[in-house]
């Protein structure tokens, strides 16, 4: 299911399925972050959205660039950096809303890793 929606202002496209920015792939309590791609400046809840309906030529953050908005939190509409998101400890240091923790384990499929 592909959809854009509108999340606390900010256009998330892929197979949204709900105001916290889960989608068709990713959908427990925790999947509650969208990720803006480097490559089309465009929020997606994961990389699965973006290969179905994203610009098609997807590029990882360069490490020199995590100090940008990149990351939105689906439950209070903060938008985060790189670095924030990366130190956060699967939680919004804003709202405290817990965030997927497994997430980590794809962290190489949108920021360059060392």
């Amino acid at each position: 299911m592909k959809s854009t929606q509108i999340i606390h202002g900010h256009y998330v496209y892929g197979a949204v399925t709900d105001s916290e920015t889960r989608c068709g792939h990713y959908h427990s309590e925790k999947d509650i972050i969208a990720i803006k791609f480097y490559c089309c400046r465009q929020y997606f809840p994961c990389v699965s959205c973006h290969e179905e309906s994203g610009c098609g030529n997807r590029q990882v953050w360069p490490a020199e660039h995590f100090s940008e908005k990149a990351i939105l939190c689906g439950k209070c509409g903060t938008e985060l950096t790189i670095d924030e998101y990366l130190q956060s400890n699967s939680t919004c240091p804003s709202c405290k809303a817990a965030f997927n923790p497994g997430c980590s384990l794809h962290k190489h499929l949108y920021f360059e890793t060392h």
